[in-house]
């Protein structure tokens, strides 16, 4: 802005040509100056009270259209809301390959107390004490009658209990919203859904985590808010999960086994249908950590996943697959089993004499520790250490579970020349039934890795070869004749053509050494022999049939009949309809006349 000059140069020259005073050229303007800077923010302060006038204006207006539209409205009471309340609620459900609930959210209250509001202490505590007897009446009421100013009294209640609790009319005690996780089917698939407790917990709401299994192998995921609603779907199927169970703790009772477990796989998908381990435990009131003891005596410990076992015979197969897949032997090639073997202070013998002689497949149907020790020593170390690890049997199982991955097969510290012998017929290693149930998955699945999943699937997953198809269908034929001709007689099952191999294997000490009179034994098998779909391994921790004269703890007699009973109650439910066994075509050789 150009401002004018207060006295002008053209005009007090010409004011002093006429004899006039200068200074009062400059005072004039000087006043128009003022008066035109009054005029100017006059019209300033004007407009900002035109525009705050108008914006109180629009401010009344609207609070006086608020509080009429709320005194047409109808009174209600306000509601507290809960900021951690989401959390709970995001946990999605678990449902099995059929979409039945394993695990889902109830809605219910904890109940806590302000000791400081309470107006009758004593009363309170003797009806506490009726509602909830396992309470420390003593504990109680001196928190009650002492300085403290919040305590928790019960993390979840029923209904009939919080109306119990609110009858009493102590205003000292106060509930406060939960989420609980509920699985409605007890203890069915305990050691698969692990279960489920309290994080960071509040008086309005509380963080619900999975302590163990899939809960905790997919906290994360369950949590997420983005599937909340849609359920994590397993591979098991609800209905062949409680058979197995029923018949697997009828078994280890009638056999008088410390405890069992069962898995069985689709060997096409990998999918778990069915995992138990006994004894169990409900998820809804899981147990403590046992402070003492072996881990194996509590109800927690997960025997199928967790439970390293030497699985004696069954490991058979294994070396007989690798001798014919790198054309070391055929089926009918003789092996010499005179013995026992010495190797330094160690002697490898037959539970029973079975001559000078045995073909590779009586080697297997008769279960000589001999005959798979020599086809050991034609292996050698190394090449039996790399097809055990292709096979899975040398690394935790890649399954679904947190306790799985932390059973790492126990493998020996040197594995020398005797100790391929001695694995060869399943001693001087550890694994998991799991291990093992995937490993005859393999063979199964015509040579070809099968990895354990607790997932439902789509389609087959493609696995590496770890062995030729004629292999695997060699190995299949050779599993066949162990139940009907060999050691797994009782596992026939008609309609359903049983193949599969037994395995009784003494159980070590936890100072060393093996017990005289304690075996772990073990049964491996795959139905049907001639189109498998399935495999099932069933395990008896120190198992004794006392149905004769003399006890018996061999596989034969304990783990095997278990298992035929387990695959006649649940093949109708996998679809499976009994089959007559297709007969076996001899073979046929063209010769040139």
């Amino acid at each position: 802005m150009i401002r004018k000059p207060l006295r002008p140069l053209a005009r007090v020259i010409d004011a002093r040509a006429k004899g006039e005073n200068p200074d009062a050229i400059e005072r004039e303007n000087l006043r128009l100056r003022h008066e035109e800077m009054r005029d100017r923010d006059r019209n300033r302060a004007e407009g900002r009270l035109l525009v705050l006038g108008a914006m109180f204006f629009c401010a009344f207006t609207v609070i006086g259209f608020r509080m009429g539209a709320m005194a047409g409205s109808e009174p209600a009471e306000p509601r507290a809301s809960a900021a951690g309340s989401a959390i709970i609620a995001d946990r999605a459900d678990i449902v099995d390959r059929n979409g039945r609930i394993l695990a889902t959210n109830l809605e219910t209250h904890a109940l806590y107390a302000h000791p400081q509001q309470m107006i009758d202490p004593l009363h309170a505590v003797d009806s506490l004490m009726e509602i909830f007897p396992d309470l420390d009446r003593d504990r109680l009421l001196r928190d009650f009658t002492g300085k403290r100013k919040f305590l928790w009294i019960k993390k979840r209640l029923s209904p009939e209990q919080q109306q119990a609790v609110m009858d009493i009319g102590e205003p000292g005690l106060l509930f406060g919203p939960r989420e609980m996780r509920l699985y409605p089917n007890g203890r069915i698939a305990a050691h698969v859904l692990g279960g489920a407790g309290y994080g960071q917990e509040g008086v309005a709401s509380a963080e619900v985590i999975g302590v163990a299994g899939v809960e905790r192998q997919f906290d994360s995921h369950l949590r997420d808010p983005a599937f909340s609603d849609k359920p994590l779907e397993l591979s098991l199927d609800l209905s062949v999960q409680a058979a197995t169970e029923r018949v697997l703790y009828g078994g280890m009772k009638l056999m008088n086994a410390k405890g069992a477990a069962a898995v069985l796989m689709d060997i096409h998908t990998g999918e778990v249908i069915s995992l138990v381990s006994l004894p169990d435990f409900d998820p809804n009131d899981r147990p403590a950590l046992p402070t003492k003891g072996h881990p194996d005596d509590s109800p927690l410990f997960n025997r199928a996943a967790q439970g390293l076992y030497e699985l004696g015979s069954t490991f058979k197969i294994f070396a007989v697959a690798q001798a014919m897949d790198l054309g070391l032997v055929a089926p009918q090639t003789e092996i010499d089993i005179r013995g026992p073997i010495r190797f330094g202070r160690h002697l490898i013998r037959d539970f029973h004499y079975y001559g000078k002689e045995l073909t590779v497949e009586k080697i297997i149907v008769k279960s000589s520790n001999i005959g798979t020790a020599r086809i050991a020593q034609m292996l050698g170390v190394e090449r039996q250490k790399e097809f055990l690890g292709n096979l899975g049997l040398t690394a935790p199982s890649p399954i679904e579970l947190p306790e799985a991955r932390q059973a790492s097969p126990l493998l020996p510290s040197k594995w020398t020349e005797l100790s391929a012998m001695t694995i060869s017929y399943g001693h001087g290693m550890s694994a998991s039934p799991l291990h093992l149930a995937a490993a005859y998955a393999t063979i199964a699945n015509d040579g070809l890795e099968v990895r354990p999943t607790l997932l439902k699937q789509s389609a087959p997953q493609p696995g590496r070869r770890v062995m030729s198809s004629t292999t695997a269908e060699r190995s299949q034929a050779m599993l066949r004749k162990v139940v009907t001709e060999g050691t797994a007689s009782f596992g026939e099952v008609e309609g359903y053509a049983v193949a599969g191999t037994t395995g009784t294997a003494d159980k070590p000490k936890p100072t060393g050494g093996y017990y005289d009179d304690k075996v772990i034994t073990t049964f491996a098998s795959m139905f049907p022999a001639y189109d498998p779909q399935y495999v099932l391994v069933v395990s008896l921790d120190e198992p004794v049939e006392t149905s004769g004269k003399e006890p018996r703890r061999t596989a034969g007699w304990t783990a095997v009949p278990v298992a035929a009973e387990m695959i006649r109650r649940v093949a109708p439910l996998l679809g499976l309809r009994p089959q007559i066994e297709p007969a076996m075509l001899a073979d046929i050789t063209l010769t040139s006349q």
